[in-house]
Protein backbone atom coordinates (compact mmCIF):
# COMPACT_ATOMS: atom_id res chain seq x y z
CA UNK A 1 0.00 0.00 0.00
CA UNK A 2 1.41 3.61 -0.84
CA UNK A 3 1.01 6.66 1.50
CA UNK A 4 0.09 9.82 -0.07
CA UNK A 5 0.80 12.62 2.07
CA UNK A 6 -2.71 14.70 3.06
CA UNK A 7 -2.64 18.04 1.78
CA UNK A 8 -5.71 19.77 2.93
CA UNK A 9 -5.38 22.88 1.05
CA UNK A 10 -4.13 21.78 -2.43
CA UNK A 11 -7.64 21.44 -3.75
CA UNK A 12 -8.44 25.09 -2.88
CA UNK A 13 -6.69 27.00 -5.81
CA UNK A 14 -7.94 24.95 -8.22
CA UNK A 15 -11.43 25.62 -6.80
CA UNK A 16 -11.06 28.75 -6.48
CA UNK A 17 -10.05 29.12 -10.60
CA UNK A 18 -12.91 27.16 -11.23
CA UNK A 19 -15.45 29.87 -8.89
CA UNK A 20 -13.93 32.80 -10.78
CA UNK A 21 -13.92 31.68 -14.18
CA UNK A 22 -18.13 30.04 -13.36
CA UNK A 23 -18.49 34.42 -12.55
CA UNK A 24 -16.23 35.52 -15.04
CA UNK A 25 -18.33 33.45 -17.68
CA UNK A 26 -22.05 35.05 -16.28
CA UNK A 27 -20.73 38.47 -16.23
CA UNK A 28 -19.21 38.41 -19.71
CA UNK A 29 -22.19 37.05 -21.16
CA UNK A 30 -24.45 39.44 -19.16
CA UNK A 31 -22.38 42.79 -20.24
CA UNK A 32 -22.30 40.96 -24.18
CA UNK A 33 -26.44 41.00 -23.50
CA UNK A 34 -26.60 44.92 -22.30
CA UNK A 35 -24.54 45.52 -25.65
CA UNK A 36 -26.24 43.83 -27.68
CA UNK A 37 -29.59 45.86 -25.85
CA UNK A 38 -27.60 49.19 -26.44
CA UNK A 39 -26.64 48.90 -30.44
CA UNK A 40 -23.03 47.92 -29.97
CA UNK A 41 -21.93 45.28 -32.32
CA UNK A 42 -18.52 43.04 -31.49
CA UNK A 43 -18.11 40.91 -34.85
CA UNK A 44 -17.11 37.50 -33.93
CA UNK A 45 -13.17 36.57 -34.25
CA UNK A 46 -11.32 33.91 -34.40
CA UNK A 47 -7.60 33.38 -33.73
CA UNK A 48 -5.11 30.35 -34.43
CA UNK A 49 -1.61 29.55 -35.16
CA UNK A 50 -0.50 27.73 -38.33
CA UNK A 51 2.89 26.30 -38.87
CA UNK A 52 4.05 30.14 -40.51
CA UNK A 53 1.78 32.35 -39.12
CA UNK A 54 -0.60 33.67 -36.66
CA UNK A 55 -4.16 33.94 -38.37
CA UNK A 56 -7.19 36.14 -37.53
CA UNK A 57 -10.43 35.46 -39.13
CA UNK A 58 -13.89 37.97 -38.11
CA UNK A 59 -17.24 37.30 -39.19
CA UNK A 60 -18.01 40.96 -40.77
CA UNK A 61 -21.17 39.93 -42.59
CA UNK A 62 -22.84 42.84 -44.37
CA UNK A 63 -19.49 45.33 -44.43
CA UNK A 64 -17.99 46.02 -47.21
CA UNK A 65 -14.12 46.16 -48.09
CA UNK A 66 -14.14 49.67 -48.20
CA UNK A 67 -16.27 49.96 -44.74
CA UNK A 68 -13.34 48.33 -42.75
CA UNK A 69 -10.18 49.59 -41.82
CA UNK A 70 -7.28 47.35 -40.05
CA UNK A 71 -3.89 49.12 -38.70
CA UNK A 72 -0.79 48.11 -36.33
CA UNK A 73 0.04 50.75 -33.91
CA UNK A 74 1.88 49.37 -30.98
CA UNK A 75 1.94 46.24 -31.62
CA UNK A 76 -1.48 46.21 -30.95
CA UNK A 77 -3.88 45.36 -34.14
CA UNK A 78 -6.91 47.07 -34.73
CA UNK A 79 -9.73 46.35 -36.84
CA UNK A 80 -12.59 48.72 -37.21
CA UNK A 81 -15.43 49.31 -39.40
CA UNK A 82 -18.85 50.06 -40.03
CA UNK A 83 -21.57 47.96 -40.99
CA UNK A 84 -24.10 50.28 -42.64
CA UNK A 85 -27.90 50.47 -42.65
CA UNK A 86 -29.55 49.60 -46.20
CA UNK A 87 -33.29 50.70 -46.07
CA UNK A 88 -35.29 48.63 -48.30
CA UNK A 89 -38.21 48.33 -46.28
CA UNK A 90 -39.70 51.43 -44.06
CA UNK A 91 -39.27 51.56 -40.34
CA UNK A 92 -42.99 50.90 -39.66
CA UNK A 93 -43.39 47.41 -41.73
CA UNK A 94 -40.83 45.68 -39.69
CA UNK A 95 -42.01 42.95 -37.48
CA UNK A 96 -39.21 42.12 -36.05
CA UNK A 97 -35.47 43.83 -36.21
CA UNK A 98 -32.15 41.58 -34.80
CA UNK A 99 -29.11 42.39 -37.19
CA UNK A 100 -27.28 44.96 -35.35
CA UNK A 101 -25.67 48.68 -37.83
CA UNK A 102 -23.24 50.39 -36.63
CA UNK A 103 -19.23 50.91 -35.77
CA UNK A 104 -17.25 48.31 -34.69
CA UNK A 105 -13.62 48.26 -32.90
CA UNK A 106 -11.80 45.50 -31.94
CA UNK A 107 -8.24 45.65 -30.65
CA UNK A 108 -5.61 42.77 -30.06
CA UNK A 109 -1.84 42.42 -28.86
CA UNK A 110 0.57 40.70 -31.38
CA UNK A 111 3.75 39.63 -30.27
CA UNK A 112 6.72 42.38 -29.92
CA UNK A 113 8.65 40.78 -32.61
CA UNK A 114 6.14 41.01 -35.56
CA UNK A 115 7.03 42.30 -39.05
CA UNK A 116 4.07 44.43 -39.44
CA UNK A 117 4.96 45.17 -42.99
CA UNK A 118 4.46 41.54 -44.22
CA UNK A 119 0.69 40.93 -42.38
CA UNK A 120 -1.41 39.88 -45.27
CA UNK A 121 -5.13 40.84 -45.18
CA UNK A 122 -8.27 39.25 -47.71
CA UNK A 123 -11.58 40.00 -47.38
CA UNK A 124 -14.04 37.20 -49.20
CA UNK A 125 -17.67 36.46 -48.64
CA UNK A 126 -17.99 38.37 -45.41
CA UNK A 127 -14.60 36.96 -44.00
CA UNK A 128 -11.78 39.00 -43.26
CA UNK A 129 -8.17 36.81 -43.12
CA UNK A 130 -5.39 38.62 -41.40
CA UNK A 131 -1.99 36.40 -41.34
CA UNK A 132 0.71 37.50 -39.08
CA UNK A 133 3.41 35.57 -40.06
CA UNK A 134 5.49 34.37 -37.44
CA UNK A 135 9.41 35.29 -36.17
CA UNK A 136 11.93 33.18 -37.47
CA UNK A 137 12.97 31.97 -34.64
CA UNK A 138 8.93 31.40 -32.88
CA UNK A 139 8.60 28.75 -35.98
CA UNK A 140 9.55 25.02 -34.83
CA UNK A 141 12.23 23.90 -35.83
CA UNK A 142 12.18 20.50 -37.33
CA UNK A 143 15.51 18.48 -36.25
CA UNK A 144 16.77 15.62 -38.59
CA UNK A 145 17.78 12.18 -36.86
CA UNK A 146 20.13 10.23 -37.99
CA UNK A 147 20.46 6.53 -37.83
CA UNK A 148 23.90 4.97 -37.15
CA UNK A 149 24.83 1.83 -38.77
Amino acid sequence: MTLVRWEPFRNVASLQDRINRMFDDAFNKARDIDENAMGAWRPSVDIFETETAIVLEAELPGVTRDDITVEVENNVLSLKGERKEIREVEEDHYYRRERIIGRFHRAFTLPVDVNHEQIKANFQNGILRLEVPKPEEKKPKKIAIQVEN
